[in-house]
C-alpha cells in the first residue's frame, strides 16, 4: 500500500478485506501520525478512547458479523464547532473552552452510524471567524507543506481539518464553510474541499456563525472519497428545518464520464486585482486541458462579483451579532465573577470570553442593524445578495448557459504566517475569500481541487461551481481534472 497520506477509502477497505490491515491497527497508525505532527497544531482534542472503541466495533463487523458499513474503520476529524456528545467542543474560544455538549451534530452521528472512527476535534479560527486558522486560543495551525521559522498558514477557518487530512492523521474531515472556510484551507493544503448545496447536509449541531450561509464541508484527499462521505451525510433531517425535504439519491463517480457534453464557464470578474500570476497560469492551463478533453470552455460574466465581498461582510457581521447574543454567562459557557448587575455580567463575560475579532464583528453587526442604518446596510445587502444569486442563475439557466464554472480557489499559494498575521482579520478574509464566498451567498455547491505545486513548492488549486444539487456533475468533472493533473500527496512531494 501507499504511504499514509495517500490512503484512499477504497484502498483501506481492500486492505481490511485482505487482512493486510485492520481497523484497530489503522486507527493506531492515524493516532501516531497525529502525535508525530503535533507541532502543526491540527487538533484541539485527540479522542483516542473514542476512536479505539469505534475501531473495535468496525473490526467485529468486518471479521465476525460480515455486515460492514460504508465507512467502517475510516478515520475522521471533526472541526471543533460541531457538537459531539460527551466530548469537549470549544469553537477555539475561551467562551466555550470547557463546554461539553449533551448531543451530537447530525453530520457526526451519520458518520458514526456509517462506521467512521473519530480521531479528534480539529483547530479553527475562534468561532470560525477567519481565513487562516491563526485566531484560536489554542494557537495557530501550521501548513504541513512548509517548515522552519518562516512557516505558512494552513488557511481557514477549517485549517485544522485540512492539515489532519493532508498529513494522514485521518482519511476525511468535516469543516464548516461560510465563505470558503472548507475550500480555502483545502486549497492551501493540497487536498479536496467540497461545499455542498445549502440545505443538502444538516446544520444541526453546527455552532452557527452565519445561519443563512453555513454549510458542513467535506475534506478528503480524493474526489471519490469526498463523494463517498457526502453519500453518508447528505439528506433531510427533521432536527434542521433548513434541510431539503426530498430524499437524497447517492451520487456516483464515473471514470468514463463524457466531457464532450459539458459546457464550462470562465467568469471574467474572477480575474481580480492581487491574483498571483501562477494562479492565472494554472487557471488557463486547466481550461486548455478541459478543451483537450472535448469540453466546451467559454468566458461568461457575473457582473455583481465586484460588490460580493462587501455584501458578504455586511451580512456576515449582522448574523454574527445575532448569534453571539446567546453567550451571556447564564446558560452555558464562560461566566465571570461580575455580580453588580445583569448588564455587567453580560458585558464582562463577552469581553473576557471573546477575542478582538469576534467582538469587532459583534460591534459592527449591531451598528449595521441599528434602526437608522438597517435599510442603508442590511436591507441593501440583502437586495444585492439576490442580484449575485441571479448572476449565477443567468449563467446556469439562461440562454447560452453553462453546466459549471471554473475559477481559482485562492488568489495565491499559502501566505507566510508573519505576513498574514500582520493584517487585519477583515482584510485577510476580503482577500482570501474573494473567489469562494459568492457560492455561499447563492447557496450553490463548489469543490476545490489541487492542481500543481507553485515555485515555492506549495499547492495551487482551482474551484468548480455549479447550480444547486449539481454535486454529481461537479464531482465527475473534478475527478477528470484530478486524473489529468495527478497532484502528488504530501509524502510524495517530500
Amino acid at each position: 500500500m501507499n504511504k499514509l497520506t495517500s490512503y484512499t477509502l477504497k484502498e483501506i477497505h481492500k486492505a481490511y478485506r485482505e487482512k493486510l490491515l485492520t481497523p484497530t491497527s489503522f486507527v493506531d497508525l492515524c493516532l501516531q501520525r497525529a502525535k508525530q505532527k503535533r507541532e502543526l497544531n491540527a487538533f484541539i482534542t485527540l479522542t483516542e478512547d473514542v476512536a479505539e472503541d469505534q475501531s473495535v466495533e468496525s473490526e467485529k463487523r468486518f471479521y465476525i458479523d460480515k455486515q460492514t458499513k460504508p465507512l467502517d474503520g475510516i478515520t475522521i476529524a471533526m472541526k471543533d464547532n460541531f457538537c459531539t456528545k460527551n466530548i469537549r467542543t470549544t469553537c477555539a474560544s475561551k467562551m466555550l473552552k470547557n463546554f461539553v455538549p449533551a448531543y451530537d451534530a447530525t453530520v457526526y452521528s451519520k458518520l458514526v452510524s456509517s462506521g467512521a472512527c473519530l480521531i479528534g476535534k480539529s483547530n479553527l479560527d475562534e468561532f470560525a471567524m477567519g481565513a487562516g486558522t491563526i485566531d484560536s486560543i489554542f494557537g495557530p495551525t501550521r501548513n504541513p507543506w512548509s517548515d522552519g521559522e518562516d512557516w505558512r498558514i494552513a488557511g481557514g477557518s477549517s485549517g485544522g481539518s485540512a492539515v489532519a487530512v493532508s498529513t494522514g492523521a485521518c482519511v476525511a474531515a468535516i469543516g464548516s464553510d461560510t465563505g470558503g472556510s472548507t475550500r480555502n484551507p483545502a486549497a492551501l493544503c493540497g487536498i479536496v474541499g467540497l461545499k455542498p448545496t445549502y440545505g443538502l447536509v444538516s446544520r444541526y449541531g453546527l455552532i452557527p456563525l452565519v445561519n443563512s450561509m453555513d454549510v458542513p464541508g467535506i475534506l478528503t484527499r480524493t474526489i471519490e472519497d469526498a463523494a463517498n462521505i457526502l453519500n453518508c451525510v447528505a439528506g433531510p433531517d427533521e432536527l434542521d428545518s433548513t434541510t431539503m425535504k426530498q430524499d437524497f439519491s447517492p451520487i456516483s463517480i464515473n471514470d468514463d464520464f463524457d466531457m464532450s457534453k459539458i459546457k464550462i464557464g470562465i467568469p471574467n470578474e474572477y480575474h481580480c486585482q492581487g491574483m498571483d500570476q501562477e494562479v492565472i497560469d494554472t487557471w488557463r492551463q486547466v481550461a486548455d486541458l478541459l478543451e483537450n478533453e472535448k469540453a466546451s470552455v467559454k468566458t461568461v460574466s457575473l457582473p455583481n462579483t465586484s460588490v460580493s465581498i462587501a455584501v458578504y461582510s455586511i451580512l456576515n457581521q449582522c448574523e454574527v451579532a445575532s448569534n453571539m447574543a446567546r453567550y451571556d454567562g447564564l446558560e452555558y459557557g464562560l461566566r465571570t465573577d461580575a455580580d453588580y448587575s445583569t448588564e455587567e455580567l453580560y458585558a464582562t463575560t463577552r469581553c473576557e470570553g471573546f477575542n478582538n475579532v469576534v467582538r469587532s464583528r459583534i460591534f459592527t453587526g449591531n451598528y449595521f442593524l441599528l434602526t437608522r442604518n438597517y435599510e442603508k446596510y442590511f436591507v441593501k445587502a440583502l437586495k444585492l445578495r439576490r442580484m449575485i444569486s441571479n448572476d449565477f442563475n443567468n449563467v446556469f439557466y439562461g440562454t447560452d448557459s453553462v453546466h459549471c464554472l471554473l475559477t481559482p480557489t485562492t488568489l495565491s499559494d499559502a501566505p507566510l504566517y508573519k505576513d498574514f498575521s500582520s493584517k487585519h482579520n477583515r482584510d485577510q478574509c476580503a482577500f482570501q475569500d474573494y473567489c469562494t464566498q459568492p457560492a455561499n451567498m447563492a447557496g450553490i455547491p463548489a469543490v476545490s481541487i489541487p492542481i500543481r505545486l507553485s515555485k515555492n513548492k506549495l499547492p495551487l488549486s482551482l474551484q468548480l461551481m455549479g447550480p444547486c444539487l449539481s454535486e454529481e456533475l461537479l464531482l465527475n468533472v473534478a475527478r477528470r481534472i484530478e486524473n489529468i493533473v495527478n497532484f502528488p500527496s504530501l509524502d510524495k512531494a517530500e
